[in-house]
């Protein structure tokens, strides 16, 4: 099972975090709001709109699927409200989504009161549980209307199917699949109507997942903890799987949620160190060029920062935090500029 410790509870970076990230993100503004917890947000492709994943207040503890109208924030959930879901994602044509669901799962609403009674334990004993995802075999990749309706299934295997997204040309979609077993969390490719399924990636025995075809379709950037367990690097691979490389080697960091900058050339990504055993990490957001390794660090707040997202025109990052470290997570956005 693949871990990671988003801490929410972490030492303050000092009085001047605010100004050390206005160097490149400016007007930094909450997204979603109205919900438990939210994150992992993606825009439309003509910004209109995000799909992003956020817990309903109700009997339901995991995260559903919910698409946002940016001019009036009216948020629309889209997936069917029961089980779990994760991994939300527009169609270039703006006529269809993406996401994976586990409502399938005859059990689904069985799994709620074991959730609830962790959450419980956690406030008794003031005990926060490493956070886990439990790669859920009944998890499978659909495709829906932009309102939810139509749904409509596209990966029917035994296990666990999710984390996909489209090509920029609408044509494919990277997902990650263990499949071939249950210790083989790799990445595969197929056609956007589920057809053609091929193996992109080939490690045996680990996680390989969070995958995005590069902006000019020629790679597709990812995480592996084929390295050490846990400790997640990130790959670059060409989308016909040749060419793998990797582009962090520190396995005293975790290093995730990569995604792609407009030149094919940069990405920016999540990463926190993990050097210090009695020391809680904390999770920000920087950038990368992938072809000299050279990296700038763009977040300071004393909470979390992960899952970052440009907007199409690349003028805006979006993203998941907690700023403060103590509130529940939510999507922020801010306007970017981009390291020389």
């Amino acid at each position: 099972m693949w871990t990671l410790c988003v801490c929410l509870f972490l030492a303050q970076p000092g009085d001047d975090w605010q100004k050390l990230e206005a160097v490149h993100l400016k007007n930094t503004r909450q997204v979603t709001r109205d919900f438990v917890r939210a994150g992992e947000g993606y825009f439309s492709p003509d910004a209109s709109k995000i799909i992003f994943q956020a817990e309903e207040k109700g009997e339901n503890p995991f995260y559903q699927m919910f698409v946002m109208n940016m001019e009036t924030g009216a948020a629309r959930r889209v997936s069917p409200g029961i089980g779990k879901t994760t991994c939300g994602y527009f169609h270039p044509s703006t006529k269809k989504i993406l996401f994976a669901s586990s409502h399938l799962d005859p059990d689904a609403r069985k799994h709620y009161d074991a959730e609830l009674k962790a959450r419980a334990e956690e406030k008794e004993t003031k005990n926060r549980r490493r956070y886990a995802w439990d790669f859920d075999k009944y998890m499978e990749i659909f495709e829906a209307n932009l309102d939810g309706s139509g749904l409509k299934r596209l990966t029917n295997s035994m296990g666990y199917d999710g984390e996909g997204s489209y090509s920029a040309d609408g044509k494919k979609i990277v997902f990650c699949s263990n499949r071939s077993g249950a210790k083989n969390l790799e990445l595969y490719t197929m056609d956007a109507d589920g057809k053609n399924v091929r193996p992109l990636t080939k490690a045996p025995g680990c996680y390989n997942g969070g995958p995005f075809f590069s902006p000019d379709g020629k790679k597709v950037i990812f995480r592996s903890d084929r390295k050490k367990k846990d400790h997640l690097q990130l790959y670059v691979i060409n989308v016909d799987g040749t060419n793998e490389k990797a582009l962090t080697d520190d396995e005293s960091w975790v290093f995730w949620a990569p995604y792609w900058y407009k030149d094919s050339t940069h990405i920016i990504y999540t990463a926190a160190d993990h050097s210090n055993p009695l020391v809680r990490p904390n999770y920000d957001l920087y950038w990368m060029n992938i072809e000299t390794g050279k990296k700038v660090r763009l977040t300071f707040a004393p909470g979390a920062d992960v899952l970052p997202v440009f907007s199409p025109d690349y003028a805006k990052v979006m993203w998941t935090s907690n700023r403060d470290g103590r509130s529940p997570t939510h999507l922020y956005l801010a306007d970017f500029i981009a390291p020389k």
